[in-house]
Formats: C-alpha cells, sequence, structure tokens
C-alpha cells in the first residue's frame, strides 16, 4: 500500500482553472508532482492554466468535467482513472453565487446548490470508487467556513457548502480502511483576482495560504484542515452563540 501522506506523483483538479487549485497544483510540482489533469468545462482559461503548468516542468493534461452534468461524470472521470493511477483528487470546483439576487431567483439559487452539492456528490462517489478500485489515493475537498453556520449574507452558499462538507466527512469514512482518505480543507474567505477589494479581514485568506495549508495536511495525514487555523477556536464560539446574538454579528 503507498504512503498516503506522501506528495502526490499524479493529480486531478476538478475545477481546473481554480487560483486555489493552480497554486496548489505549483506546490506539489515543486516537491513530487509530474502528472497533472485539470478538468473542466473547455476554455481558453483552461488551456492558459495547463500551460502555465507546464512551464514548471510538470505532464499536463486537460479534460472535460461539467459540475451541473452528473450524467457525464463516470465516463469523463473514467477516462482519466484509465490513463494511469491518480495519487490525489481535488475538488476545487464551486460558485459564489450571489446572494440578493439569488434569494430573489430560486432558479439561480438551485444552480448553486447543483454545482456546489449535488454536482459534488455525482463526482465524489465517482472519483471515491476509482481511488477505491486502484487501492490509494487521496481526495482533498476545498469546503468553506461558510458550511460551519447559516450567516445571513451568505446562507445559499453557506448551505451548498454544508451539505459538500458533510458529505465528504461520511465518504471518508465510508472509505477508511481502503488506502483511499478523504480531507476536508475549511478556508476563510479567499482574497483572489475575483474578491479584489474584499475580504481583508484577519480571518481571510489567499489561495497560497490555502495551498501551502492542504500540503501540510498532506504531511500530516490531516482529516480536517482550517486556513488560517485560528479560524477553528473561533468558529467553535460561534457555533455556540445563541441565536439572538449570532444574527447581530457581523460574521
Amino acid at each position: 500500500m503507498k504512503d498516503a501522506t506522501a506528495p502526490p506523483r499524479s493529480l486531478l483538479v476538478l475545477g481546473g482553472t481554480s487560483e486555489i487549485a493552480l497554486a496548489t497544483a505549483r506546490r506539489l510540482i515543486a516537491r513530487r508532482t509530474r502528472t497533472v489533469w485539470l478538468a473542466g468545462r473547455p476554455s481558453a482559461a483552461l488551456e492558459a492554466a495547463a500551460e502555465g503548468l507546464r512551464a514548471l516542468g510538470a505532464d499536463v493534461r486537460t479534460t472535460a468535467f461539467d459540475a451541473l452534468d452528473p450524467e457525464s461524470h463516470e465516463t469523463d472521470l473514467g477516462k482519466v482513472f484509465a490513463e494511469g493511477p491518480v495519487d490525489m483528487v481535488l475538488f476545487a470546483f464551486g460558485v459564489p453565487g450571489d446572494q440578493a439576487h439569488d434569494e430573489r431567483d430560486p432558479l439561480r439559487a438551485v444552480r448553486v446548490a447543483r454545482t456546489n452539492y449535488t454536482g459534488a456528490v455525482s463526482a465524489g462517489l465517482v472519483t471515491g470508487q476509482a481511488l477505491q478500485a486502484q487501492g490509494h489515493g487521496c481526495l482533498v475537498v476545498l469546503s468553506s467556513v461558510a458550511a460551519e453556520r447559516a450567516r445571513r449574507g451568505d446562507f445559499i452558499y453557506g448551505s451548498s457548502k454544508a451539505g459538500l462538507d458533510v458529505f465528504a466527512q461520511g465518504l471518508g469514512d465510508a472509505l477508511h480502511g481502503t488506502g483511499v482518505r478523504v480531507m476536508v480543507v475549511r478556508p476563510g474567505p479567499v482574497r483572489s483576482r475575483g474578491t479584489a477589494g474584499r475580504h481583508r479581514s484577519t480571518l481571510s485568506t489567499t489561495p497560497e495560504a490555502v495551498a501551502t495549508a492542504v500540503e501540510l495536511g498532506l504531511r500530516r495525514g490531516s482529516e480536517t484542515v482550517w486556513v488560517p487555523g485560528v479560524l477553528r477556536p473561533v468558529m467553535w464560539a460561534l457555533r455556540h452563540a445563541p441565536r439572538a446574538l449570532y444574527r447581530r454579528l457581523e460574521v
């Protein structure tokens, strides 16, 4: 059985244009990773992301993946595993939605839920079974601190991440003892190109910081990773805050 805490030689990224995913891939390529699959909707951005990683010396390939088309997951993801063993699968896809607009348009809200949760259930079961069949591997799932407790400003997104988080924990339990493990990563608000000018609190983070935490979590064999680490006690306190008080908090 392979050492699940060693850096992966092969990596499959679902959500191949994600800034967190690409920061993680760069960090892992600098250590040991030699083959990377970037899965996502075909686009110039996906190809540009692949070229950027190829420049670091990795064998990088792109493949189709659409979270909103679960009927295609077994076929599309199966093609990757048919090429050879995959040491790590990184779930980095999802949409933040727009709470104000989504509350007024149920179809938009459902799209957020289908992308972040339903799509992940399908892809998680497909990749989990494939990893189990090969007898080793790690599934790293990017959850969110928003999954911990409903918040007025983003409860649609937060509820989808809460579903994802619980599913990933359960999948990890189901795969325990098979040679496959699941690591759930809960970052705070991530400062990136898409959030320029926002998320400047002490609890926010960056794609590079999340990538560093992912690598450390892999080495430690962690089941849950918080980024930044101070979020763990903070969210423990917020989870136990009286609801009337919590409603008044700007968190």
